[in-house]
Order: structure tokens, then C-alpha cells, then sequence
């Protein structure tokens, strides 16, 4: 097993599907390399959305979950959006300021199983790389509704996520996810494009 696993396990035995994060982040000690999802750059499927589309950003909010140390953000606030961009993970958050001083974004943190209210129906544009499938399958639903209440009526969300065949063997984390369970977005007023 190893010490993410191990991190994970005791989050789980717990009943903190979330609390692993800042264990994770703690324990890198400020060394990105510990950290296996951060390769400080955007995510390579969020740039190619952006210079595909160029989006203009101004005075529109976007939202960045589950925000890691941060590049995803900074790249949304390049292109002129309003960015707030959380992590469960206190450490997450403090390496993001420290790694930009003087970005515009505005980190903070924030638990995607209890979010505040005024952010519901709020964001014109909001980003999740994959941060569904780093939780437990018992919170799937809870977090699946929490990300689609963020978005506005003509909102987008963006997601990235692994996916799995329907008949393929969970293991994780990851959890990687199903059609199935994308659809299940639909049921919370979404539409696939």
C-alpha cells in the first residue's frame, strides 16, 4: 500500500472523504514532486478549451474546485475571468499565494461536500479536473449536485474526468467514473454539449 493509500484508508476508516487532501499537501512539505496530480501547469485539456474557444472572460466568474496548486486558476484569470478557486486543503491554498503573490484570484479554502450558499447558481464558467473521482463513491451524488447548483442557468462547466466502463472493476483512488454517472449530471439541469 502505499503512503497516499494509507492516507486515504485512514480519511476513509474515519469518515472524512475529503479530509486526505491537506494530509497529502502537509506532508509534501512544499515539494510539488510529492504531489502526484500537480505538474505546475494548466491542465493540457483545460489550455486547448481556452485557445479553441478564447473566451472572453470580462465580468464573468469562474470558479475553479478542488484548485490543487493553483495553474488552472491563474490561466482562467489570463483570459479575464473573475476567478474563485477553492481546496479542502489549507496548505493547498497557502502554497497557491505563495506560488502567486500577486494573482487575481481568489483562493480560498472550502469543502466541496459544504459549500457556502451565496456560490450556488453563481459562476458563468466553472472547472472541475478531477476532483469527482478523487472522492468515494458513497458521496458521488452529494458531489455531483454540489458542482452542478455552482453553475449559472447559462452557465458551462467544464469537467475532465477518467472514465471506466460500466462493467469495469472500481478500484481507487482515483474512482474513475462511468457515462452513467456523467449522465446522472443531466438530472441536475445540465446539458451535455
Amino acid at each position: 500500500m502505499t503512503d497516499i493509500e494509507k492516507i486515504v484508508a485512514k480519511a476513509l476508516a474515519e469518515g472524512n472523504p475529503s479530509g486526505w487532501f491537506e494530509s497529502v499537501y502537509r506532508h509534501a512539505n512544499q515539494n510539488p514532486r510529492q504531489i502526484p496530480w500537480a505538474n505546475l501547469t494548466p491542465h493540457p485539456l483545460l489550455v486547448d478549451w481556452l485557445q479553441e474557444t478564447k473566451p472572453d472572460g470580462n465580468g464573468k466568474q469562474a470558479l475553479v474546485i478542488g484548485c490543487g496548486l493553483g495553474d488552472d486558476c491563474e490561466i482562467l484569470s489570463q483570459f479575464g475571468f473573475k476567478v474563485t478557486a477553492f481546496d479542502v486543503s489549507s496548505t493547498a491554498i497557502a502554497w497557491c499565494r505563495q506560488r502567486f503573490p500577486t494573482s487575481r484570484v481568489h483562493y480560498q479554502v472550502a469543502d466541496l461536500l459544504n459549500l457556502p450558499l451565496d456560490w450556488q447558481n453563481r459562476f458563468d464558467l466553472v472547472v472541475e479536473v478531477r476532483t469527482i473521482q478523487s472522492l468515494p463513491l458513497d458521496v458521488r451524488d452529494q458531489v455531483l449536485e454540489a458542482i452542478a447548483n455552482l453553475v449559472k442557468p447559462v452557465g458551462l462547466l467544464l469537467l475532465v474526468a477518467n472514465f471506466r466502463a460500466e462493467n469495469q472493476p472500481l478500484t481507487g483512488p482515483p474512482w474513475a467514473m462511468s457515462q452513467a454517472e456523467l449522465q446522472r449530471l443531466t438530472s441536475f439541469n445540465l446539458e451535455k454539449i
